[in-house]
């Protein structure tokens, strides 16, 4: 006797809402400097570069990142800012960084 095949089962209808999908996954963070609203974006969903203030690293289009504006009411739509994952979850290990040209002197 042969074993049985499990067949994988496709619903039509999807786990997750598009709308989810496409603006992320969002919840309160509380740190030393407040609390930050933080929302997961999925690779997906990120379609546009980005520059991450924790590294002044750019973010490519589909790379899974976060991101996150003060929770209270002194921050707004304007306060936005793109993380990676990595940089914010380090961002207070870490000191801020210095965006310099690139003939610049690193010391001094």
């Amino acid at each position: 006797m042969s074993p049985r095949r499990n067949r994988v089962r496709r619903d039509e209808s999807p786990l997750v809402p598009d709308e989810r999908v496409r603006r992320g996954v969002e919840g309160v963070q509380q740190y030393q400097d407040g609390e930050w609203m933080v929302r997961s974006i999925f690779g997906g969903a990120a379609v546009k570069t980005y520059r991450c203030p924790g590294c002044v690293q750019d973010i490519p289009p589909g790379m899974a990142h976060v991101v996150a504006w003060p929770a209270d009411e002194r921050g707004d739509a304007s306060d936005r800012r793109h993380w990676h994952t990595g940089c914010w979850r380090a961002r207070d290990r870490r000191g801020p960084a210095v965006e310099r040209s690139r003939n610049a002197p690193r010391y001094g």
